[in-house]
């Protein structure tokens, strides 16, 4: 293996598609707007020629490689790529005397260091003589967090630039020139859903399209994806019918009690590579707005949930997905605080926003407390049960009733605190 050997021409034949359709212009370059937009920092670092090293960190094919290709292309600094897994402190010294020949002759040198957290702490060292004298310029690529991979001294020499998953629409447009350069065409559709499949990782989509389109039919057929995939790709897009069609089957089967739907819609929606996060956000959801007062504990299993399938991710993190969905579906369910705060909101809308009584206002001042601030506040813990008779509407709102528990689960225990706590603020007015 030549480690010296730089990105072989994208016309070489034989090469993955993924590997030539590595952008050659920003332009080309898809996702990554909040670093690389207009007016954005690496950006501005590139276009003015002031990069200094930087470590990229992010998950597998979000264009970590060819983002650095590009920086050296746009820097006109010799490319330099090095392989974590494939290299030790000897062609470590090696590429170093290498760069530092070529600094001495006037050219920068690049080097890209692939899954630099694969690297010990003696082999990060050694780069760091080579970047303080400024021979190279380093970039590093890693899916694993910086902070507890890279070493601390060179973490300090480097910025850290965070790189997202792309979205199905920027994975869309990678997939739509790539037809052009196989020539062949594929439905709209069939390409969102190659878009799911590889959940935000370009080069699984590449992947997934050439072996579709290997077959001798200019048109890739969805059999052919399934092919490729071994298993049934089921139709589903992020941001269309389908996808909303399945949220609300979830949702309202959750509603309804039935935990055999909730989980085979919720299966649905995993099958077809919906982000886990969206979903656990939808069953946090769930459990404020269906369940609320009447098990309390459902907030705090939807969260639960959330963060083990954000720990474990996949596949393992589904399972506790699928308990939340269960927990919900069969959980006592009341709606009367989310009806509660709608009624408030309407009222704010509708009715005029009084000021807050002066015996609620805090006395911050002595001219504060003159003016009558806080004159007339009862104290709740200075009464027995620590309940007064005090009013905390406004005026006009005196005597509204916003929450209205119902009598199932724990809101129905609510209620009767409810009940007791009104007769004791009568019996102390």
């Amino acid at each position: 293996m030549n480690l010296f050997e730089a990105i072989p021409d994208e016309e070489l034949p034989g090469r993955p598609l993924a590997e030539r359709m590595r952008p050659k212009t920003l332009e080309e370059y898809a996702g990554q707007q909040h670093i690389l937009g207009p007016g954005k920092p690496l950006r501005l670092a590139m276009e003015r020629d002031q990069l200094g090293s930087i470590i990229l960190w992010g998950p597998p094919g979000v264009g970590k490689t060819s983002l650095a290709s590009l920086i050296a292309r746009m820097t006109s600094s010799e490319f330099l790529p090095f392989s974590a897994v494939m290299s030790g402190i000897k062609e470590i010294k090696e590429v170093m005397a290498t760069a530092e020949k070529m600094r001495r002759m006037g050219k920068r040198t690049l080097v890209f260091i692939d899954e630099i957290h694969r690297f010990n702490k003696a082999q990060q060292d050694a780069f760091l003589p080579y970047v303080e004298k400024g021979d190279i310029i380093l970039i590093g690529a890693t899916t694993e967090n910086p902070s507890f991979e890279v070493n601390s001294a060179l973490l300090s020499r480097a910025r850290v630039y965070s790189l997202q998953p792309l979205s199905s629409e920027d994975i869309v447009t990678l997939l739509n020139r790539a037809l052009l350069e196989l020539g062949k065409k594929a439905a709209p559709d069939l390409l969102e859903q190659m878009a799911v499949l590889a959940n935000g990782d370009a080069r699984a989509a590449y992947n997934i399209l050439e072996l579709a389109a290997a077959g001798p039919d200019e048109q890739i057929s969805q059999q052919a994806v399934e092919d490729t995939m071994q298993r049934k790709t089921l139709l589903y897009d992020k941001s269309g019918e389908q996808h909303f069609n399945l949220v609300s089957a979830l949702h309202k089967s959750v509603r309804s009690s039935d935990p055999d739907a909730a989980l085979y819609w919720l299966g649905r929606m995993m099958e077809a590579g919906e982000d886990r996060m969206y979903i656990a956000r939808r069953l946090v959801r769930m459990a404020v707005e269906e369940i609320g007062m009447a098990d309390p504990r459902a907030m705090e299993q939807a969260i639960a949930g959330m963060q083990t399938a954000h720990f474990l991710g996949i596949p393992e993190g589904d399972q506790a997905l699928a308990q939340v969905a269960v927990y919900l579906a069969i959980a006592p369910k009341s709606d009367a605080c989310y009806r509660a705060l709608n009624q408030v909101r309407a009222d704010i809308q509708l009715k005029p926003a009084e000021p807050v009584p002066m015996h609620l206002r805090n006395a911050s001042t002595k001219h504060m407390k003159a003016w009558g601030y806080g004159q007339g506040y009862q104290h709740a813990h200075n009464f027995e049960n620590a309940v007064t008779a005090m009013e905390c509407l406004p005026p006009s709102l005196v005597g509204t009733r916003y929450y209205v528990p119902t009598n199932r689960g724990v809101e129905k225990r609510v209620a009767e605190r409810l009940e007791e706590l009104r007769r004791s603020k009568d019996s102390a007015t």
